[in-house]
């Protein structure tokens, strides 16, 4: 069977995905949530106004289905159970089933793992999650989230976790409400309140605003005062030449310790930008710098593909949900399944280590404080 526009054949995809044959239950194969999500959204490339938004909108609700649409189908119940989907939506992925096509997503939304595969890949291997002691990177009322210090640290000790880094956007990110030194200083306070009375230590950090050429735009004394920083870029994210550069840059810029979701992507929007990959994660262990998984479902970066160069290379990672209210934390899962799948060492990842090793790392990194 030759191949189409996008349309791959069931052995095409098999090889491609390492997907064995599901099985005859509905079609001759079964679709998983990532095929869902790519044949909404490559419908509504076809559609426009509330019906392309509806389209959009369950493309991007599939990844956090929390069980995969065949076997829902398969108990026999209702698929407008699931988040954006109604009964029009319903019929249209029951067609699908019944005939199931593959779909090669383009660049822009391929290497996307779904929560549903996410849960499957840790149940399979439940002492990998269990390893986590903490989530390094969301957002505040102090700038772009909706929860508070005390209701994310609830949220954290409600997972377990021995720490949560505090991480909204500086001031040079106007358009997420960044806040600048003076407003730091009052978070602390407010941190500090909350760590007299939670389970779950509250780290004070920032996500700094990141130039092209790597510079923060925080001063120096104010990011010394905090437990751990992460650093960014929120800006000329669509260059398409080598950006290899402002990477060497940022993770020389002794301020920073964790460089923030590094390719910029996002799901069905920005591809992010192109760079030597390996050379990049490998300044990355000579500096002993950390580089993120961002966890949020749009972002996924690092994805599993660079993770792999990053295991190669032996270099340091953290897991952020990038989570904007409690709930969100719940995205973990998709940066653990990532780690796992990459076969990322326990040892390298942050957020394995107990606090203390975590503040020893930061102690560690910030006496060498030079520009190499």
């Amino acid at each position: 069977m030759a191949r189409q526009a996008g349309i791959v054949t069931k052995s095409d995809s098999e090889a491609e995905e390492g997907r064995e044959p599901a099985g005859k239950s509905r079609g001759a194969v079964k679709l998983f949530n990532s095929d869902i999500a790519e044949l909404l959204a490559r419908e509504a490339e076809t559609l426009s106004g509330n019906l392309q938004r509806a389209f959009r909108r369950a493309a991007r609700s599939a990844f956090l289905w929390h069980c995969e649409v065949w076997e829902i189908a398969a108990a026999g119940e209702s698929l407008t159970s699931l988040a954006g989907i109604g009964p029009f939506l319903e019929k249209r992925i029951e067609a699908w089933m019944e005939k199931p096509p593959f779909v090669r997503p383009p660049s822009l939304r391929r290497d996307f793992l779904t929560l549903a595969k996410a849960r499957s890949v840790l149940g399979e291997n439940p002492k990998w999650a269990r390893q986590l002691r903490g989530d390094l990177q969301m957002h505040t009322t102090w700038s772009d989230g909706s929860g508070t210090i005390a209701a994310m640290a609830e949220a954290g000790a409600m997972r377990g976790y021995e720490f949560i880094a505090i991480t909204d956007h500086s001031k040079g990110l106007k358009i997420a409400g960044g806040i600048d030194e003076r407003a730091l200083r009052k978070q602390a306070i407010e941190i500090d309140q909350t760590n007299r009375r939670s389970d779950c230590h509250v780290l004070k950090s920032i996500e700094v605003n990141l130039n092209p050429r790597g510079e923060g735009d925080m001063h120096r004394n104010a990011l010394a005062k905090l437990d751990v920083v992460l650093g960014s870029f929120h800006s000329s994210l669509r260059r398409k030449e080598d950006q290899t550069s402002r990477y060497l840059a940022a993770l020389r810029n002794p301020e920073v310790h964790i460089l923030g979701h590094p390719r910029g992507r996002v799901y069905n929007f920005r591809l992010g930008l192109k760079a030597d990959w390996p050379l990049v994660f490998a300044e990355a262990r000579k500096l002993d710098k950390a580089l993120e998984i961002d966890c949020y479902p749009d972002r996924q970066d690092l994805n599993v593909a660079l993770l792999k160069i990053a295991q190669r290379e032996g270099t340091r990672i953290s897991l952020g949900t990038d989570a904007h209210h409690p709930w969100q934390l719940e995205f973990m899962e998709l940066g653990l399944a990532a780690a796992w799948m990459a076969k990322i060492p326990a040892g390298r990842i942050i957020n394995f280590l107990a606090l203390p090793q975590v503040t020893d790392w930061v102690t560690s990194l910030r006496s060498k404080r030079r520009v190499v």
